[in-house]
């Protein structure tokens, strides 16, 4: 038996059996923990590895992009594009952030024209926050000046990489699904 771990076509296997001794429960049952073990210590390191590589990836996207818009604020316009009208509370809670700092964030998006205040057809006290069409132009422009820079840098891998970050892209996706909650 031998103990490893493949992700994106990688062996992790230092080659070795886990059972030297075969027939002896103990050395087999001892060789699987083993196993189980560098199982566990591969997928440690994998995943550390992968949450450097994205989160890097990310940050330099960020960066070179240059947008005029902060993170806050442009994570702010995408919840409320993708989920559409909401009040600043239910933002703030999506965003974790405080209803004080969200209620900066939406003075800001506001005075540049990006959301648009309405009154709440449910409460006439409140207000629902929407993207304006400013806003949406906005969101186009940054996604796509991203999107260009992402391609710039995969222009640099060769056929074979591109195809094994295609090929992982599904894998990649699902760790997007949210876990189910555990009680």
């Amino acid at each position: 038996m031998r103990g490893s771990l493949e992700v994106a076509g990688i062996d992790t296997s230092d080659g070795a059996d886990t059972a030297e001794v075969a027939g002896a429960d103990t050395v087999e049952h001892d060789g699987a923990e083993a196993a189980d073990a560098r199982r566990v210590a591969d997928q440690t390191e994998f995943a550390a590895r992968l949450r450097l590589v994205i989160g890097r990836i990310h940050r330099r996207v960020r960066i070179d992009g240059r947008e005029s818009i902060p993170p806050l604020q442009l994570s702010a316009l995408v919840t409320v594009e993708q989920s559409g009208p909401m009040r600043l509370s239910e933002l703030a809670r999506r965003e974790a952030v405080t209803a004080p700092t969200m209620s900066r964030v939406l003075t800001a998006l506001d005075e540049q024209g990006l959301v648009r205040r309405t009154v709440d057809p449910d409460d006439a006290r409140g207000v629902q926050i929407t993207l304006s069409e400013k806003g949406a132009a906005a969101l186009r422009e940054v996604r796509s000046h991203r999107t260009a820079l992402l391609a710039r840098r995969l222009a640099r891998l060769d056929d074979a990489q591109l195809a094994a970050l295609g090929a992982a892209l599904p894998a990649l996706e699902s760790l997007l699904v949210d876990d189910e909650p555990t009680c």
